[in-house]
């Protein structure tokens, strides 16, 4: 289907808002200087987002739909919320591989890294972060789900919550702020998210 107007405006002040964030940081990612990346008025980008948090929550929600229809595209598993069928050990390993793959894109870290940062001292923002790690752990919790449908809830959360902060903590490490990260390391947390989807409580 092909994009309206609109919607390819709106995607080009998504795509200057990323740039500004990965290239200038949170501190210079204000409104005024998001408009001047996009070359339009800030009327005209306030028209689309009246506010940085509202901008900030349409940059994350892209993310997360980017994020989960690349895995999808890369693994061939069908992962989205409201699909059915078991999950095996394979296709999981598929899944989550791809997951640690475009973690290591440098650009993609630190875009994680310039929110989280806006996070700490805008609460708007802070809850908008709050809710995309809800909702990436929501598409967690459903893969674990179809791992192990005899699951429990709370156990099934718990376990989609801790995989959720495994790999934050790798793109972190893997991202050149700190020298940990290596293949083997990768093999081993990738053995580690293997035992949280497919053990049983």
């Amino acid at each position: 289907m092909t994009a309206t107007k609109g919607e390819l405006r709106r995607a080009s002040l998504l795509d200057a808002a990323e740039h500004v964030l990965v290239t200038l940081g949170n501190a210079n990612a204000t409104m005024r200087n998001i408009a001047a990346e996009s070359d339009v008025r800030l009327g005209h980008l306030q028209h689309y987002f009246p506010t940085r948090s509202a901008l900030m929550q349409a940059v994350l929600e892209r993310v997360l739909e980017r994020f989960l229809a690349s895995m999808q595209e890369t693994t061939g598993v069908a992962i989205g919320v409201g699909t059915e069928g078991p999950i095996t050990r394979e296709e999981s390993g598929r899944i989550f591989g791809s997951m640690m793959q475009q973690q290591q894109e440098p650009a993609t870290v630190r875009l994680y890294v310039e929110i989280w940062a806006m996070a700490a001292s805008d609460t708007e923002t802070a809850a908008v972060l709050r809710d995309f790690y809800v909702q990436y752990s929501h598409y967690v919790e459903h893969i674990v789900k179809r791992a192990q449908p005899e699951m429990t809830a709370n156990v099934c959360r718990a376990r989609a919550n801790a995989i959720v902060t495994l790999f934050e903590g790798a793109a972190i490490v893997g991202a050149g702020f700190a020298g940990l990260r290596s293949a083997e390391t990768d093999i081993e947390l990738l053995n580690v998210v293997q035992g949280l989807m497919h053990e049983p409580e």
